[in-house]
């Protein structure tokens, strides 16, 4: 499975982004898909994610602000951001998580400025 993402860029402080995330490939048995970021000098964190039931969860930092999506026909997962803070700073992954392992995106900056 390859993952393309796509959507960062420059927004100031109160502003939103949507990342994409496309796949393509063989498909089969998800358990999950994901988004991580990784800010400069920190450790990559997990940010939200979407089990193919539906369901999502986030990190507790963005809860409220930050909404993960996925269309099935277009194989792509999306992740809206609102009211975004300078401390949403970061190059952001998608993931994908099936019964044969794991995919990671390439990356897309996120900069929020203040």
């Amino acid at each position: 499975v390859q993952l393309q993402a796509s959507g960062g860029g420059l927004v100031q402080a109160g502003g939103s982004l949507r990342l994409s995330c496309a796949a393509s490939g063989r498909i089969i048995g998800i358990k999950a898909m994901r988004w991580y970021r990784q800010a400069p000098g920190k450790e990559r964190e997990w940010v939200a994610a979407i089990l193919p039931n539906g369901m999502v969860n986030y990190v507790d930092s963005v809860k409220g602000r930050f909404t993960i999506s996925r269309d099935s026909a277009k194989k792509t997962v999306y992740l809206q951001m609102n009211t975004l803070e300078p401390e949403d700073t970061a190059v952001y992954y998608c993931n994908i998580n099936t019964v044969y392992g794991e995919s990671w995106g390439q990356g897309t900056q996120v900069t929020v400025s203040s």
